[in-house]
């Protein structure tokens, strides 16, 4: 599958088989997760077999089973690094569900397993990514309309209709992007070239708007824009 349609399928998923990760599939990911830390200046670790960060009663509370492989998502402490966290971690997202993999962003249901995830004195974990091969390939949510996330008094171009077909494109895959509790708190906004995206207030909510950046740009391309 291309990207988009990676997108498209892409759902969350919290139950997987009792099976490891394809070797090659590991290996690639783990490629791709050296670009990504050497892009985004971030320390994110693919660990394996390795059930005690879900075995908690919070994780069976949340409904997550048989969770064994997941990515660390793992950064330098600063003001940016929730959403580059977001951006680059959402990159392995969408290279998961290539491999046919599924997978589901992680906040809070987990265990810290310190011999098991690398975090360094000046680092912290954002979040993990669970992954493997779902048991379902997860549903849809109710998602909001485009104009429900366009910030027309921030932008030159008032209405959202009225907005070029790159910008529409960006914003309907950016409301496919995974977000906390499916709250969708953000708005984007339009200035020529140049597009700004908000986040709305709460937890997670800078993560979020890493990952529905990188949705963004997978809609808009091959416009060359710029954030502002």
């Amino acid at each position: 599958m291309n990207i988009r349609e990676c997108v498209k399928v892409r759902h969350s998923v919290r139950a997987y088989e009792d099976r490891p990760i394809d070797a090659k599939v590991a290996e690639d990911l783990k490629v791709m997760i050296q670009q990504c830390n050497r892009e985004g200046d971030m320390h994110f670790q693919l660990i394996q077999d390795e059930p005690k960060a879900f075995s908690s009663l919070l994780a069976k509370y949340g409904k997550f089973s048989n969770v064994k492989n997941y990515i660390a998502v793992v950064g330098r402490k600063r003001e940016a690094l929730d959403e580059k966290a977001g951006y680059y971690g959402e990159k392995l997202v969408i290279r998961c569900v290539q491999h046919g993999l599924s997978t589901c962003w992680v906040g809070g249901t987990y265990k810290k397993v310190k011999d098991a995830i690398d975090v360094g004195h000046d680092e912290k974990i954002v979040a993990v990514i669970a992954l493997g091969y779902g048991r379902t390939t997860g549903a849809s949510r109710k998602s909001k309309k485009p104009e429900d996330v366009f910030d027309g008094k921030s932008s030159r171009i008032s209405s959202y209709e009225d907005t070029p077909e790159w910008f529409k494109k960006g914003v309907e895959m950016a409301l496919l992007a995974p977000t906390a509790m499916n709250q969708q708190k953000f708005t984007f906004a339009i200035s020529g070239d140049r597009v700004k995206i908000k986040p709305g207030f709460g937890p997670f909510t800078k993560l979020d708007a890493g990952i529905v950046k990188y949705h963004f740009e997978i809609g808009s391309s091959p416009k060359d824009f710029v954030w502002a």
